[in-house]
């Protein structure tokens, strides 16, 4: 192709008119410069030289011209052009009907292929199989079938292609049993047909069908088809998002290594594998072999650096996290949307918030502020840092375009801080501005009404959601409820609506009641509710141990045998618990009556002092010797 210079494009106006009626491919080559620049001024005024010329019924300089007009996402003006052509081909058709579906007007694609087989031209393979992908897009299951129909009478289904497009639309609306049946009926297949059955079998929300999945994939290799790097990413997400296929996911990288396919992300800059792996291992809690496989990477982009800080988050090591966000800017790495969006959940705690507001600073540097992902998670950030204050900042200035995440993020919020009446101010504002509130909506009100003790106002807002908005009631929910009524000490009308719920109840039921009889004391309630608890979580030693030390409370010591060695009986040993303090970027992890931390002696001495300085009426000089001892 001949390749033309900025400046010859913006002086070819000016030009003598020889130059376009010289020779027809002179306009090719400039249509195609356009295509490529995606410039619709210059494909303009290219199209007034071929109009005044007199080339406008060229079926090559026209097709052209219709691929100008979509490549710079004017549709419209290709179908002027289309219009004004009077000997329509079938190219020129199927140019059209997929240049509307590439810029998202389904509509207008599927009116024209209407047209089209009105018209004396008949649709092919390629005709068929990009409606299909429309009517996949859109859902539409029953414009399908009568298309599937017309295929089968006519034997276009036959085609490969075609037949991958049905199975792929089947699948989209929810009857992979037709993508199947598809599947079995087709005479030849190839690497795609199988790839569409995989994703069908990933895309269900059974879980049941994922070992019929795995039987087909063996059954795929005995056929003799190989994997490639689409069959092997998808079956790495399904690895990564069921915890007992991590296995899988390592015989995946065996596989991977050992046929080549390695090299599409050790040689090549395409990293979609490894980044795959890397979302594999982190998701199953081995982010040191995430780790193994971003060394390896010869050619780091953003996308692998983001999937390798997201995995060090998802794992809870933040410190690691920011660590490799510092490497990737000194790489000379620019961090997208995306990566801003994984690193905050590390700067989620008061020691860490100066971090997040740098991060925001960077992302207000970028244009990236008013980004409404972006600015949900600095709500969630700044709130679970200990300011409320920058997240309802954030949420009114920066947040310019509100989804439901972001009222339910700033609800939270207050929820998280004990501002009831804050958090019912702005649901109250949800329902005023007309959105339907959501469930995490209504959990997020419930539960600050009852860090707030506002039993009638969360009452309320709870009939309101399942009567007006028709809410189906979660445990979540309920749970909430149970909690306001038992915080307020309200146990027999918490225990009626226990008895009443539309949902049976869970573990977060009674371990909500739990927590509040041991507010108020009531070693009845919390009886019950830890024996309920028992039941339904026989293997968690939290509860066993919970209800020993209740008893002991109580000077029970006989249960409190029984209790003791009915975990020892079951094997069950409590982790003792820890806390953990940052200091100058270094995190220090401290454990139940540990001893382990260089500086221990100094701590315990403080911590004495700190406990006398408490028992004494005159707790200033008690605190000032506490002082001292500290420095």
């Amino acid at each position: 192709m001949i390749i033309f210079s900025a400046s010859k494009i913006l002086k070819f106006s000016t030009k003598s008119q020889r130059l376009y009626t010289s020779s027809t491919p002179n306009f090719i080559d400039l249509l195609q410069l356009s295509i490529e620049s995606q410039s619709l001024k210059y494909t303009k005024q290219l199209h007034s030289q071929i109009i005044h010329l007199g080339l406008d019924q060229d079926s090559i300089i026209a097709t052209n011209l219709i691929s100008s007009y979509i490549a710079c996402q004017n549709p419209v003006d290709s179908q002027l052009v289309f219009d004004t052509f009077k000997h329509k081909s079938l190219y020129l058709w199927n140019i059209l009907i997929n240049g509307y579906a590439k810029n998202k007007f389904f509509g207008q694609s599927i009116k024209l292929f209407n047209q089209m087989c009105r018209s004396e031209v008949t649709p092919d393979e390629f005709t068929i199989s990009g409606i299909v992908k429309i009517l996949g897009e859109l859902r539409d299951i029953v414009s399908g079938k009568i298309v599937h129909g017309k295929c089968v009478r006519n034997g276009v289904v036959l085609d490969t292609v075609v037949a991958n497009s049905f199975m792929s639309l089947y699948s989209k609306c929810g009857v992979f049993q037709d993508s199947l049946k598809v599947f079995d009926e087709m005479p030849q297949r190839n690497i795609s047909s199988f790839n569409v059955v995989i994703s069908g079998y990933t895309g269900e929300k059974e879980r049941v069908l994922d070992d019929k999945l795995w039987d087909f994939v063996k059954d795929m290799q005995i056929e003799g088809w190989k994997f490639d790097a689409f069959t092997v990413s998808t079956l790495l997400s399904l690895c990564g998002e069921v915890k007992k296929y991590w296995h899988y996911g390592k015989e995946l990288h065996c596989y991977i290594v050992k046929t080549g396919l390695e090299s599409d992300f050790v040689v090549c800059s395409d990293v979609h594998l490894g980044c795959c792996l890397i979302d594999m291992y982190s998701k199953s809690f081995k982010v040191e072999l995430a780790r193994r496989v971003f060394d390896r990477l010869k050619h780091k982009n953003v996308f692998a650096w983001t999937a390798m800080i997201n995995g060090y988050v998802l794992n809870g090591n933040f410190d690691e996290a920011l660590v490799l966000f510092k490497d990737m800017q000194v790489e000379g790495v620019e961090p997208n949307k995306v990566s801003l969006i994984s690193i905050l959940p590390a700067c989620c705690s008061f020691d860490r918030l100066k971090g997040g507001k740098q991060i925001h600073a960077f992302s207000t540097r970028r244009g990236l502020n008013h980004e409404v992902s972006f600015c949900n998670a600095l709500i969630d950030m700044y709130s679970k840092s200990g300011s409320v204050r920058c997240a309802r900042r954030v949420f009114e200035f920066h947040c310019v375009t509100k989804d439901a995440i972001s009222w339910s993020s700033m609800i939270s919020a207050y929820s998280l801080h004990g501002n009831g009446r804050g958090a019912i101010i702005l649901y109250e504002e949800v329902i005023q501005n007309g959105i339907k509130p959501d469930m995490i909506t209504v959990v997020g009100v419930l539960s600050a009404c009852a860090r707030s003790g506002l039993v009638d106002e969360g009452i309320r807002i709870y009939d309101s959601a399942v009567n007006d908005y028709d809410l189906e009631p979660t445990l979540e929910m309920c749970a909430c409820i149970v909690d306001m009524l038992g915080k307020a000490g309200q146990f027999d009308r918490a225990l009626d609506f226990i008895k009443s719920m539309p949902v049976k109840p869970g573990p977060s039921i009674w371990g909500a009641l739990v927590n509040a009889s041991a507010i108020h004391g009531n070693s009845e309630v919390q009886n019950l509710a830890y024996r309920f608890l028992i039941q339904m979580e026989p293997e968690n030693p939290s509860n066993y141990v919970s209800l020993s030390n209740l008893y002991a409370s109580s000077q029970r010591w006989d249960v409190v045998a029984r209790v003791r060695t009915m975990m020892k009986d079951k094997g069950l040993k409590k982790f003792p618990g820890c806390s953990w303090i940052s200091i100058n970027t270094e995190t220090h992890s401290f454990y139940v009556a540990d001893k382990s931390h260089p500086c221990s002696v100094v701590i315990y001495e403080m911590l004495d002092q700190l406990i006398l300085a408490m028992k004494r009426d005159d707790s200033c000089i008690g605190f000032e010797d506490t002082v001292k001892v500290y420095e």
